[in-house]
């Protein structure tokens, strides 16, 4: 089958396209490699011959309709975005550009394509990657469910969800053969350095401070990329029309735990003069920040039969070691693009 992957190169999308290729699919990449876009995490397939990329941003009509034209996709699974909360703070304008409009560029050359396939148009489908954030926050109790009111909070999700509504309009308006899923945090190797995960693990292998926000007690509930890939593959195959799709582990764990989790898991691969834990400081709180993140995935489980596959603890201690034994990918991300700094104050936002 032939797939259009868009971000491809970023942390999602990479492992989507790596799963794809290997599964013999036709796929092609379009990126406009911003700051978080990574071609290197595409090294062990960018040889293969069924593997093509195109340096596109999703904003450029022109662009995307060429790369509709040419490859003829059957499927298009939307990853392209700007994703990071914090920068969603100090540039929300960005995140409206690139999640709203660049969105509905897709879509609209989506439709003109699939009008231009005869009888081919009933086998393309147009999976749309989202996030749980554009539910809100929730307490103590519950999940988010398919039918859960969108309350997004900070501009990354509020870009999000505008990004889904447009999704769903453009099946109900023009037709177009829509899928929406909404994913729970994502972790492991070739994730970009600013997110949680890998940002604590090379400041504790550089020796800086490990800084927390607020009191820690933020709750996330964290999915294995490799298992999230399966899961976009799956609906994008067996999908039905129109639907949506929550994709979650049932992983839950507060910041701090997963910090302190991270140390241990350090100590015992790569060990310090001190205790990582030693290393962790409470910081200012970020502006707005969601209390808690949980998801119900028992349709995606139910009608399509997925289920995660990698065990967190598992999962995450192959994660400190890839990191461990990978320097040369993320090292020059650091050095070049990202040095770690506290990103999310709102101080200058534009």
């Amino acid at each position: 089958m032939r797939y259009l992957v868009t971000g491809g190169a970023g942390f999602i999308g990479s492992a989507l396209v790596r799963l794809l290729v290997r599964e013999g699919h036709e796929v092609a990449n379009m990126d406009s490699l911003t700051y978080a876009a990574t071609l290197s995490s595409l090294e062990p397939v960018e040889d293969y011959p069924a593997y093509q990329f195109h340096k596109v941003d999703i904003r450029d009509r022109e662009g995307v309709r060429s790369v509709y034209e040419g490859f003829r996709p059957q499927r298009v699974i939307h990853l392209a975005a700007e994703t990071h909360v914090d920068r969603s703070i100090d540039s929300p304008t960005v995140f409206v550009e690139t999640n709203v409009l660049g969105t509905t560029v897709l879509l609209t050359e989506a439709t003109r394509y699939v009008e231009s396939l005869a009888s081919e148009a009933d086998d393309f489908r147009f999976v749309h990657v989202s996030t749980d954030e554009v539910f809100g926050s929730l307490g103590d109790e519950g999940a988010f469910e398919v039918d859960t009111p969108y309350h997004p909070r900070s501009p990354y999700s509020a870009s999000k969800a505008g990004a889904d509504h447009l999704v769903r309009a453009w099946h109900e308006t023009f037709g177009l053969p829509t899928i929406v899923t909404n994913c729970s945090n994502n972790y492991g190797p070739y994730q970009f350095p600013e997110k949680l995960i890998p940002r604590m693990l090379f400041r504790a292998m550089r020796g800086e401070s490990l800084p927390v926000y607020g009191k820690g007690t933020n709750v996330r509930e964290w999915l294995h990329v490799d298992d999230h890939a399966r899961a976009l593959a799956l609906v994008a195959e067996t999908g039905a029309v129109g639907q949506t799709y929550l994709v979650g582990s049932g992983d839950e764990i507060a910041n701090i735990d997963l910090v302190r989790r991270l140390a241990r898991h350090l100590d015992s691969v790569v060990p310090g003069p001190v205790p990582y834990e030693e290393h962790i400081e409470f910081v200012q709180d970020r502006p707005g920040h969601d209390l808690r993140y949980s998801i119900d995935s028992s349709k995606i489980r139910n009608e399509l039969g997925w289920m995660p596959q990698v065990p967190f603890e598992a999962g995450l201690r192959d994660t400190v070691e890839w990191y461990v034994a990978h320097p040369e990918w993320w090292e020059p991300i650091i050095a070049e693009r990202y040095q770690g700094e506290r990103l999310g104050m709102g101080k200058d936002a534009t």
